[in-house]
């Protein structure tokens, strides 16, 4: 066989390939979460406190009756138990990453793992008490594919010093 040829039926092969591919991730594909499929939650993970900091994990549960998509960093804006917003500064880890597009089921649930000190003051913040006012819910500001945003409750409350600095790993499925 002629070296065209071959080449000719390895582009073929490809495109078949290829072809079958997008064909088989369209059919399962789902439209993207919105605030009103998802209920969200702030809460804190067992023994992660230690050297200043805690983790709390975020959490976004599907329950809807409907499979979408959820990705990224999400947004975060913390309020106090007045529903006022406070000082909240996210940067997202790692950085550079590609989000990866998670699918929640019915009833499933995405994660991400939020990192701050709940009390050592940052500069500029008082050193004689809380260094901030105590979040107890959190509006989650929902990344590409999806949009808009919903209300969580953060549980237990807490004050995020250094001026509502955290940080926030890329959703994944729990």
């Amino acid at each position: 066989m002629s070296q065209r040829r071959l080449s000719t039926i390895g582009l073929t092969a490809l495109a078949a390939i290829a072809l079958t591919a997008a064909s088989g991730a369209s059919a399962g594909a789902s439209s993207p979460c919105r605030p009103a499929q998802l209920r969200a939650a702030m809460t804190v993970i067992a023994g992660s406190a230690g050297a200043g900091n805690i983790e709390y994990r975020l959490l976004l549960k599907n329950a809807s009756k409907a499979t979408c998509t959820a990705s990224g960093h999400p947004a975060l804006r913390l309020r106090d138990a007045a529903r006022r917003y406070l000082p909240t500064h996210v940067t997202g880890i790692p950085p550079g990453v590609t989000a990866i597009l998670v699918t929640l089921r019915p009833g499933a649930t995405a994660s991400a793992t939020l990192r701050f000190s709940p009390d050592v003051p940052g500069v500029g913040e008082q050193t004689s008490g809380p260094c901030e006012r105590t979040a107890h819910s959190v509006r989650v500001s929902l990344a590409s594919p999806g949009s808009g945003s919903l209300i969580g409750r953060v549980a237990p409350p807490t004050a995020v010093c250094e001026h509502g600095a955290m940080t926030e790993t890329n959703l994944v499925h729990s």
